[in-house]
């Protein structure tokens, strides 16, 4: 019984919160130990408000889930708990992560209702206009950095901004792309999301090779800014830019050889090489912002 409501608030997605803790580790906040546990509250706060807005979603589109392949057997499509027991498990956790956000940090829970509004729009009506459905995935990995740079009361470079964006855009470039490429062998899929006829792979290729492009030339111009150099007393932040470059291209590799990426917290759980890079990647820049 316990796996429906762990599968209800989808656990296994609060990894895109990891977002939140980017502000910790780029101000070197990780030393402090009252911005660690604040940051560590945020993103239980923020996973429990994701949670809320996942649930609304799935009521909303309960109906086109049951024709879906794989998410049919989601606990509200499949019956296993209804309609109003999600509701109320929704608006209590909604009101749960309100109260504490509030009480946490005043930004941080402006943040947290700009997040809900944006994502209850998605669900009722963004997800159906082209590329504005793309801009609103992305919007909500952004709106996480600028969470965990409010928990913590700390400026965020804005390479690091753009940096973000950018990723995410990216990451929802390459949702599309797998969508797209299981339309043929899968008609239920276009029945399920209607927006996807206005998609093709070329327009998708085009987007996810400019978007790939400038998101490295972003992360190399945030290593080497004046600001970073200063900030963080060191030239060698650029020696981890193979890090990205090998997460893209095998990001990419997963897309257009393998047709998986639809979900990003799927794969980066479950493709051993990404996550060794992910763990290498972000022990260099520790290392590197500490003694280096």
């Amino acid at each position: 019984m316990a796996n429906r409501y762990i599968n209800l608030l989808r656990i296994k997605q609060w990894t895109k919160n990891g977002f939140i803790f980017a502000a910790l580790i780029f101000s070197k906040g990780f030393y402090n130990k009252n911005l660690t546990l604040k940051t560590i509250l945020g993103f239980l706060i923020f996973s429990l408000l994701a949670s809320s807005i996942y649930i609304l979603n799935d009521i909303r589109d309960r109906e086109r889930d049951k024709h879906h392949p794989t998410k049919c057997k989601r606990p509200i499509a499949s019956g296993l708990i209804s309609i109003k027991l999600a509701t109320t498990i929704s608006i209590f956790l909604f009101l749960i992560s309100a109260v504490s956000s509030f009480f946490l940090s005043r930004n941080f829970f402006l943040i947290c209702i700009i997040y809900f509004l944006l994502n209850i729009a998605y669900t009722y009506w963004l997800k159906e206009i082209v590329i504005l459905d793309i801009f609103s995935i992305s919007a909500g990995f952004f709106l996480r950095v600028l969470a965990g740079a409010a928990i913590i009361s700390v400026s965020i470079s804005h390479w690091l901004i753009i940096c973000t964006i950018l990723l995410s855009l990216f990451l929802a470039l390459s949702k599309r792309k797998i969508e797209i490429t299981l339309i043929g062998k899968s008609e239920s899929d276009i029945r399920h999301r209607e927006i996807l006829k206005e998609y093709s792979h070329s327009f998708i290729d085009q987007m996810i090779g400019i978007v790939t492009s400038a998101t490295l030339i972003s992360y190399i111009l945030y290593t080497t800014s004046p600001t970073t150099v200063k900030k963080f007393g060191t030239t060698n932040l650029i020696y981890t830019t193979p890090f990205v470059l090998y997460g893209i291209f095998r990001y990419l590799y997963l897309v257009y050889s393998k047709e998986r990426g639809g979900d990003p917290t799927d794969e980066f759980l479950s493709d051993i090489p990404l996550l060794i890079n992910a763990i290498l990647w972000l022990l260099t820049s520790a290392l590197i912002i500490t003694f280096l």
